[in-house]
């Protein structure tokens, strides 16, 4: 499930965002579009992106995985090999650029929620493996992008991308990627199945959409995580040109964006453990802070950029592996879709803040030096709104991923009466249930 669904992702709207620079100039001369025009895709397609979390957010609770994974990754790869045959026209361009982000959209939340439902006791660190294995296929995409644009074109380039991603993405999905213990009549979700003559209910435990959205946590999480995306985002896009500015060479600075992605690949995988054995109330601040200490070192010489930059870079890694546990602990799974879906795209459109921030302080005071302290009081306000959320509402069940593994529906029915006993106690007096092995 994990590996299946991180190729799978991999294979997706990534595929296209972590490749776009390379088409700038190929389609710019052909074209005749402005750099700005053709890089106004990756805005194009965040938008789209945004647009189409809010949408599938609505269904992804009420209907199996693989009906809406398979449609959206198929989608998303025909609008990606219609960009090959777009005139010199920028309306016209911008049209399947926008589709690429509106049905990638629909290939994110589904595919959390998915791995979600199996893991319990080792959440955190699945999430952390298939983000890993998105920014290694990040990582590994531009690669193939070069290549291809070498060898056919920026054209067949895409169209090539687009055969890969619907054939690789597609085949993990059928093969390998589901939720736990789904029941569904004709791919919308029942809350009741049978087995061996009894009723069996897979109701999960946590709060409504609406529910959720009036607790101080839902805010909290929202908040304090989306201002370390702000900061974290505005570091990586000025990256280059702020540490050429501070002396280090063009060549130095590129380096410096490859060891942020290993970086934040490293806190991904490690940091999704460790959050598994600590509370996150715990580990987020400290490594939302973990920022700050990385702007004191960051100039020349290249060694201590270096070392500043893999601070930010685990940040990164390891706020993603934040966001969907802290909200299966404290808001729950019942509606997890429903409220990741909006937070995940405010998030998106949220991003946009931070290379704009660092852009206007740029432009406006001459130098990049007067933003950094207020990045560091951003950082300081979204580490204490998470060290602020108080106990877990839903803590991990112990024993859960095992009886998953061996039983998915004995693991419904371990959720179900949490999920009941919530109902009754109400949301001040969660239960802790351990499932003996």
């Amino acid at each position: 499930m994990v590996v299946g669904g991180g190729i799978a992702a991999a294979a997706g709207p990534q595929m296209y965002l972590a490749t776009i620079g390379l088409f700038v100039l190929p389609i710019a001369e052909e074209t005749g579009f402005s750099r700005t025009t053709v890089t106004g895709a990756y805005s194009v397609a965040a938008v789209g992106m945004a647009l189409g979390l809010l949408i599938v957010a609505q269904i992804v609770d009420r209907f199996a995985a693989r009906y809406i994974l398979v449609p959206s990754f198929v989608l998303f790869a025909v609008s990606m090999a219609l960009i090959a045959l777009v005139p010199p026209i920028a309306p016209v361009y911008f049209i399947p650029c926008f589709f690429v982000g509106f049905f990638g959209g629909g290939t994110v939340v589904p595919a959390t929620r998915a791995v979600v439902s199996w893991f319990d006791n080792n959440r955190a660190l699945a999430i952390g493996i298939v983000t890993g294995i998105i920014g290694l296929g990040a990582a590994l995409a531009p690669v193939l992008a070069g290549a291809l644009i070498d060898s056919v074109g920026w054209r067949l380039a895409y169209a090539c991308m687009a055969l890969i991603a619907v054939v690789v993405s597609v085949t993990m999905v059928t093969l390998f990627v589901r939720a736990r213990a789904e029941r569904h009549v004709r791919g919308r979700l029942v809350q009741e199945t049978q087995v061996e003559g009894r009723d069996v209910s897979l109701e999960l435990p946590g709060l409504t959409f609406r529910e959720a959205v009036r607790t101080r946590q839902f805010w909290r999480i929202a908040l304090g995580l989306g201002l370390v995306g702000v900061v974290v985002i505005g570091l990586q896009v000025h990256l280059v040109p702020m540490m050429t500015d501070r002396g280090l060479s063009d060549g130095q600075a590129g380096t410096l964006l490859v060891v942020f992605g290993l970086a934040s690949l490293v806190g991904r995988v490690a940091g999704g453990f460790i959050i598994d054995r600590v509370h996150g109330a715990i580990v987020g601040p400290i490594v939302m802070l973990a920022p700050i200490a990385g702007l004191f070192f960051l100039h020349p010489p290249f060694t201590s950029a270096a070392v500043a930059v893999a601070f930010i870079g685990v940040a990164f890694g390891i706020e993603g592996d934040l966001l969907a546990v802290l909200i299966t602990r404290y808001l729950g799974t019942r509606n997890f879709g429903r409220i990741l879906g909006p937070v995940q795209a405010a998030f998106l459109l949220g991003s946009a803040f931070g290379p704009l921030l660092l852009g206007l302080g740029y432009d406006t005071l001459g130098s990049y030096d007067p933003v950094i302290p207020v990045l560091m009081g951003v950082l300081v306000v979204g580490a204490i709104l998470i060290a602020t959320l108080g106990p877990y509402t839903y803590p991990a069940v112990n024993g859960f991923d095992q009886l998953a593994a061996r039983d998915e529906l004995a693991a419904s029915e371990v959720l179900s009466d949490i999920a009941a006993s919530s109902d009754i106690r109400g949301s001040s007096d969660r239960p802790r249930v351990h499932v003996h092995q």
